[in-house]
């Protein structure tokens, strides 16, 4: 069981990592997908805090679960936020959507697998 924490653990944090970073150093993706969705540019780098914050927390989880815990279901809510602000505006190309989401259920999932009482 740890081995599949670790590496759904590890992969959720790339990827909103790489997410992160992409959305803080103002790479054109996230400004692209903010207009399609009419978000305001100035919420691509706060959004991308709360990426970075998430995957920083996924990480700190392995050693304090607690922290895995919260940050995975962050990241859920996070995403379920994202799929709203998608339908708001008429957006139904959802498949990065999807495939961010369902690798933070995973994280969710695997961490109250492994830590039930965290």
């Amino acid at each position: 069981m740890f081995v599949t924490y670790l590496v759904v653990t590890l992969l959720a944090s790339a990827l909103n990592g790489s997410a992160a970073v992409a959305n803080l150093i103002g790479h054109e993706y996230p400004k692209s997908e903010a207009d399609r969705n009419r978000v305001p540019r100035s919420w691509v780098r706060p959004l991308g805090v709360l990426l970075g914050a998430g995957a920083l927390g996924l990480l700190a989880g392995i050693v304090v679960p607690v922290l895995g815990t919260l940050a995975a279901a962050g990241l859920v809510l996070y995403f379920l936020g994202a799929l709203g602000v998608h339908v708001r505006a008429g957006n139904f190309r959802l498949g990065a959507w999807a495939l961010f989401f369902v690798v933070a259920l995973a994280a969710l999932i695997v961490n109250l697998a492994y830590h039930p009482n965290a």
